[in-house]
């Protein structure tokens, strides 16, 4: 096993210093880390370049990429150049899209999830089809997102609609949602149903944004390794974190080795999942058990 860092852009021989932490227990762990290139990946559009640096291995190796975020595309480009060095990523390129994409994970997740609608897009929308998609939630507030990821600190701007059969808030939102991604966006516009979920005390750090008391679990080939705080808060002290047991049925069918949950309690007691993702871009926050994940890494094959 091999864990593969961002390099530092000012000093491409080192590790990116945001994952110096995470560099210290793989070490801890006993496994080797190898560097690459990410803004030739992300910024030129050239995955060659960006593993230039990464020896060829004469084996089959697997790794697992710990870095910035991806869109499908650029981990498909990342896979490839990385297969022809002799490294096979942990998750093939359908297992990455499988929790990245949300309409991929919805079949599994859909009786604990927000109840949710999308439609495939370039980025050129007619509203009038929207608003027909928008029907089954009429009157109720909604989250739109596209198939991986929201604008959540643009929240009142392009992230929360305060009414489906609101047309003007509908188009304005999903306008500024379109601006915001741009060539980013991937796959099309996902609509969401809003629950009202516990809430930290603590301040957004963007503005109207609510901030709930989310978790993040960790899980390696569909075993939970740990639990996290999604945000950086002392007001989850005073709660118990969530029991993976809940959620054991619903990740044993997860089509991914390694891969994150993020799950949160409505107001009305009940546990429900927020997102999937692929565990090589998700954020581990500061109070994580980094040990707990690098020896699980360890041991996977």
């Amino acid at each position: 096993m091999k864990i593969i860092f961002c390099s530092d852009p000012t000093s491409p021989d080192n590790p990116d210093s945001i994952y110096i932490d995470e560099v210290a227990a793989a070490t801890r762990a006993g496994i080797q880390f190898l560097l690459l290139d990410y803004e030739a990946l992300a910024d030129r559009n050239n995955a060659a370049r960006a593993v230039r640096d990464i020896p060829v291995h004469q084996t089959l190796e697997t790794a697992v990429y710990r870095g910035w975020h991806l869109s499908t595309r650029q981990y498909a480009a990342l896979y490839d150049a990385l297969r022809s060095r002799g490294i096979q990523l942990i998750n093939n390129v359908q297992q990455f899209k499988n929790t990245q994409h949300l309409p991929q994970s919805y079949p599994i997740i859909k009786e604990k999830t927000p109840r949710s609608v999308w439609m495939e897009t370039d980025g050129k929308v007619a509203y009038e089809a929207i608003m027909q998609v928008l029907i089954p939630f009429y009157g109720q507030p909604l989250i739109l997102r596209d198939y991986a990821q929201t604008e959540k600190h643009y929240w009142n701007q392009a992230c929360y609609i305060s009414s489906a059969s609101d047309s003007a808030a509908v188009r304005n939102t999903v306008g500024n949602f379109l601006k915001l991604r741009g060539k980013k966006l991937e796959g099309g516009l996902v609509f969401r149903e809003f629950v009202d979920f516990e809430m930290l005390t603590d301040s957004s750090p963007s503005v109207g944004m609510p901030l709930i008391k989310e978790y993040r679990i960790f899980y390696m080939n569909n075993l939970p390794v740990t639990t996290v705080h999604y945000w950086n808060s002392k007001d989850y002290e005073a709660t118990n974190e969530p029991d993976p047991d809940l959620f054991r049925a619903i990740a044993r069918q997860v089509r991914s080795r390694f891969f994150t949950m993020d799950v949160a309690q409505s107001t009305d007691g009940e546990w429900l999942i927020i997102d999937l993702g692929d565990a090589q871009i998700a954020n581990l926050p500061v109070m994580a058990d980094l040990d707990a994940v690098y020896h699980a890494l360890a041991g996977a094959h």
